[in-house]
């Protein structure tokens, strides 16, 4: 984690198959209420459909399938996060699904600790730690590590 003690992270935290994450708000473009999507035939399943935003067209990706969480339809409450991340040293504009958008909160770097070598759900490459803010864990993915990751 690149956040000092003395630091605070702003991010962006999110709701996904029950648990709260958080991604740096900095790099979040905008976010969108369900739009259509076009299925991509052949595409991996974490990015295996396409959006419209503002004329371009922008990859979706469902963190769910990364995270090995069930699928489920949207909802009311169901946003797409649209961020701009660095791949291969390119900028590159992807739509992530949440189940709900919560809130741009601070997060202590003092707070963040590393992901646990056991205990964890999830494959530990994927996470660049976890946070804390009151009584709630917050789980900070590696938005990079998941797309070039397999």
């Amino acid at each position: 984690m690149a956040v000092t003690g003395t630091e605070t992270f702003e991010a962006l935290t999110l709701g996904l198959g029950g648990e709260i994450f958080a991604i740096d708000a900095n790099s979040v473009h905008e976010i969108l209420d369900i739009v259509p999507q076009t299925e991509v035939p052949g595409a991996p399943p974490l990015v295996g459909h396409l959006i419209n935003v503002r004329g371009k067209v922008v990859p979706l990706a469902d963190l769910r399938i990364r995270f090995g969480m069930e699928r489920t339809p949207p909802t009311i409450d169901t946003r797409i996060v649209v961020v701009e991340i660095l791949l291969d040293d390119e900028p590159t504009v992807v739509g992530l699904l949440a189940d709900k958008v919560h809130e741009v909160t601070g997060i202590a770097g003092a707070s963040i600790e590393d992901t646990p070598d056991i205990g964890m759900r999830w494959n530990p490459d994927l996470i660049k730690g976890i946070g804390k803010r009151g009584d709630d864990f917050i789980v900070i993915p590696d938005i990079v590590r998941i797309f070039t990751t397999h």
